[in-house]
């Protein structure tokens, strides 16, 4: 089993939603791969890298050439990972900036997804994702912040999506303490294990 961690708190390791993808994928074990998003972020997407994804192969530039390798490089990761983990923390009401360009990297036509005649169709299927999302406030599940990433890996194909939330962290230490308890209970419940983790 190979699961790729995709982390985005601008925190690092000391991120609510990176400790708790951490936690989770310690417990299930097997080959990981880390990306820091935060550390080692990926260019935003603009008009030159846009043009390199459509330019022909056989056209393009060294500089083109280099920025289709690179999304190729995480592309490759994606196919290799039996299971997506995302540290999702919300910024402003959204998704943190970098996992955004991240998404513009492997959003690719004909490589990702392709277009039908029915409409797109994803080309990464037979993964799960786990989205370990944290928030200030409490916003519930039917919000842009998650429905976003959830309408992203699905049009990419990976549509198996376990959401699991730490929400109210900013309201009191009392909320934060218990919101993350009940996150660690889920963990437990998927990872089929009993709790490890107890509050100091």
């Amino acid at each position: 089993m190979t699961t790729l961690q995709l982390n985005t708190s601008l925190f690092g390791a000391g991120g609510q939603s990176t400790t708790l993808a951490a936690e989770f994928v310690a417990r299930r074990g097997g080959k990981v791969i880390v990306r820091d998003l935060a550390k080692d972020p990926v260019p935003h997407l603009d008009a030159e890298r846009f043009a390199a994804f459509l330019a022909k192969p056989e056209a393009r530039t060294a500089e083109q050439q280099a920025v289709v390798d690179y999304s190729d490089a995480l592309i490759a990761e994606l196919r290799e990972a039996d299971s997506i983990v995302i540290g999702l923390p919300m910024y402003n009401f959204s998704v943190p900036s970098t996992l955004r360009a991240y998404f513009d990297h492997v959003a690719r036509v004909g490589v990702t997804f392709k277009y039908t005649d029915k409409g797109p169709v994803g080309l990464l299927t037979g993964k799960k994702a786990y989205v370990f999302v944290t928030r200030g406030g409490v916003y519930g599940d039917d919000h842009i912040h998650t429905r976003y990433v959830r309408d992203f890996l699905g049009f990419i194909g990976i549509t198996d999506i376990e959401f699991v939330y730490a929400e109210g962290l900013a309201i009191s230490p009392a909320s934060k303490d218990a919101a993350l308890a009940k996150a660690r209970e889920v963990i437990a419940r998927l990872t089929l294990k009993k709790p490890q983790f107890a509050l100091t």
